[in-house]
């Protein structure tokens, strides 16, 4: 009884490991979309009002109530003020790179973002996986936006 046991185990965590596997060589071979969403419910910034970013100046999470679809995405809002504003010029208030980490990009990758970890840098909004990897981030702002910048596309193109 104890083998029949072990055998099953050692299957189930065999299969258990090869399906892990075939969910991230999916994942990697899937096309980038180029907003980052949540997995529940395809939410751009994890819920947070963008618009807040620039007139808050701290970020604030958004509501159910006040939602638009842009760019194949859900965007919440704190106020029906916000999603007016942004409604009125959305490529101004997104975040850069679709909302994935700045620092990732600029290394030629993705990450998911801490809405915390954010940063407006000539008048546009900048997000990191980290406030700890924001920090690197902001050790060469400048430099890691351009090598962003010139990633962005391959990426997306991926």
């Amino acid at each position: 009884m104890n083998q029949i046991r072990s055998r099953f185990r050692g299957g189930f965590v065999s299969l258990l490991l090869m399906a892990v596997g075939m969910l991230v060589f999916a994942q990697n071979a899937m096309a980038l979309d180029p907003i980052n969403t949540t997995f529940f419910g395809n939410v751009a910034i994890d819920g947070y009002d963008p618009v807040a970013y620039f007139l808050e100046r701290k970020p604030v999470e958004g509501s159910g109530d006040y939602e638009y679809e842009w760019m194949g995405a859900t965007w919440r809002f704190a106020s029906e003020k916000n999603l007016e504003i942004f409604k009125s010029k959305p490529e101004y208030y997104a975040p850069q790179y679709g909302g994935y980490c700045a620092y990732a990009v600029s290394q030629n990758t993705t990450a998911d973002i801490d809405p915390v970890a954010w940063r407006i840098v000539r008048n546009k909004l900048y997000l990191n996986v980290t406030l700890h990897i924001q920090k690197i981030w902001e050790e060469d702002i400048r430099g890691y936006i351009t090598k962003a910048d010139a990633n962005w596309p391959g990426l997306l193109a991926e």
